[in-house]
C-alpha cells in the first residue's frame, strides 16, 4: 500500500482508532481522513453515502463501535445490536460501492462461545451458545466479520476482519458507569487512595475532569463520598464486581493498533485460509498475548502501582461474566506479529497517561 494511499479510519477518537491512527502516522501514512462523531454519524445512512461520494477512500479501517462493559451490555441490549450493525452496514456496504480495495474490520474476541475450548481457535466460531451478558454486541461483530468474509467469496474483495482480546491503553475510557474492567479498576483504586489520604484536592480534580452520575467536584464532600460508595468505593477498600476469578487477557491498544496496521498492510484474503479448503470460514485473525491471569491478580498489580493501603473486597453477587477468555494467537505469530508489552509494563503506563490527563485538564480548566 502507497504513502500516500487515502485511508478512512472509522472511530480515529476511540481507544484502538487513536492508536492506529497514529502507527498509520509514524509510518509514513498521511493521506488520513477521519470524522468526529458528530461530524459524521455513522449510523446515518444517508451521510456515510454523502461521505464516501466526497472523500473516495482507497482503504478504511473499521474501528468505530458501539462498546462496554458487563452492566452497559445487560442494560442496553437492543443498542449494542442495532448501533453495531447498522455501523458495520453503512461502512462496508459503502466500501463495497465505491470500490475500496482494503478493509480491515475490528471486532471482539466475545464472538466466541461461553465454552469454548481454551485457548479459542479462530474456527470454535458459532460451535456452542454465546456468553449471554453480551450476546448482543457479539452477534453483530460474528454479522461484521461474516460481512467481510462473503464480499470476499462472492466479489473478491480483500476485507480483513481482526478480532483483539481485552484492550487498554491511551484514550481509554474511565467513566465508571460504562468503562472497562482495567480502567475502572485503576480508577477506582486511584479515588481510594486519594480519600484514604484525604487529598480532597485530587479527588475533587478527577470528578470534575470525569463526572460520576451528575456528581462533580463542587459538591460536597458527603454527597462525593455517597456517589463513590456506590461504586464500591471507600477510604477503607475498594469493592469490585465478582469474585475476582475470571481469567483475563490484556493488549495494550497501541500494541493492538500495530497488529492491526501490520494485517492491513501485508496480510490478504487469501492468507487467512488454507489453500483447497471445501468450505471457507473463520478467516478472521485473532490478536491477543496468548496469556491470562485472574482479575483478582489484575486488580493487586494495581494496588501494588497505586500504592493504596486500603482493603480489596469482592461483590460476588455481581456477575462474573464468561470465566475464561484467552485467545489461540498461532495464526497472528504465523502472519508475522508478536506483542512485546507485558501486563506490569502497561498498568504502569496507563496509570502515568491517567495521571498526565487530569493534571493537563487541572491547568487548563
Amino acid at each position: 500500500m502507497d504513502k500516500s494511499t487515502k485511508i478512512f479510519v472509522a472511530g480515529h477518537h476511540g481507544l484502538v482508532g487513536s492508536a492506529i491512527w497514529n502507527n498509520l502516522q509514524q509510518r509514513g501514512y498521511t493521506n488520513l481522513v477521519g470524522r468526529s462523531h458528530k461530524e459524521l454519524d455513522l449510523l446515518d445512512p444517508v451521510a456515510v453515502k454523502n461521505f464516501f461520494d466526497e472523500e473516495q477512500p482507497e482503504a478504511v479501517v473499521l474501528a468505530a463501535a458501539h462498546v462496554g462493559g458487563i452492566m452497559a451490555n445487560l442494560q442496553y441490549r437492543a443498542d449494542f445490536i442495532y448501533q453495531n450493525l447498522q455501523i458495520q452496514q453503512n461502512v462496508i456496504g459503502e466500501s463495497f460501492r465505491h470500490g475500496v480495495k482494503k478493509l480491515l474490520f475490528l471486532g471482539s474476541t466475545c464472538i466466541y462461545p461461553r465454552e469454548a475450548p481454551q485457548p479459542m481457535k479462530e474456527e470454535v466460531l458459532l460451535t456452542s451458545p454465546l456468553e449471554y451478558t453480551n450476546e448482543p454486541y457479539a452477534i453483530a461483530k460474528i454479522a461484521g466479520l461474516k460481512m467481510c468474509e462473503s464480499f470476499n467469496l462472492q466479489y473478491g474483495t480483500n476485507y480483513i476482519a481482526v478480532m483483539p482480546t481485552n484492550l487498554y491503553g491511551p484514550n481509554d475510557n474511565f467513566h465508571l458507569e460504562n468503562s472497562h474492567v482495567l480502567p475502572a479498576m485503576i480508577r477506582k483504586i486511584h479515588l481510594a487512595k486519594c480519600l484514604n489520604e484525604g487529598d480532597w484536592e485530587a479527588v475533587r480534580k478527577d470528578i470534575n475532569l470525569r463526572p460520576v452520575e451528575g456528581v462533580n467536584g463542587s459538591n460536597s464532600e458527603q454527597e462525593i463520598l455517597d456517589k463513590l460508595a456506590k461504586y464500591g468505593i471507600t477510604p477503607e477498600a475498594v469493592t469490585l464486581w465478582g469474585t475476582g476469578k475470571p481469567l483475563r487477557e490484556f493488549l495494550w491498544s497501541e500494541e493492538m493498533a500495530d497488529a492491526s496496521v501490520h494485517v492491513l498492510l501485508n496480510v490478504d484474503f487469501k492468507d487467512t485460509y488454507k489453500e483447497g479448503d471445501k468450505e471457507i470460514r473463520n478467516c478472521h485473525i485473532n490478536v491477543g498475548t496468548g496469556k491470562e491471569l485472574s482479575i483478582k491478580e489484575v486488580a493487586e498489580k494495581i494496588m501494588k502501582e497505586i500504592n493504596f493501603k486500603g482493603e480489596l473486597r469482592w461483590d460476588a453477587s455481581k456477575p462474573d461474566g464468561t470465566m475464561r477468555k484467552l485467545t489461540d494467537v498461532t495464526k497472528l505469530h504465523n502472519l508475522g506479529w508478536h506483542h512485546k508489552i507485558e501486563i506490569d509494563e502497561g498498568i504502569h503506563r496507563l496509570y502515568e497517561w491517567y495521571l498526565k490527563g487530569i493534571c493537563i485538564n487541572h491547568q487548563t480548566a
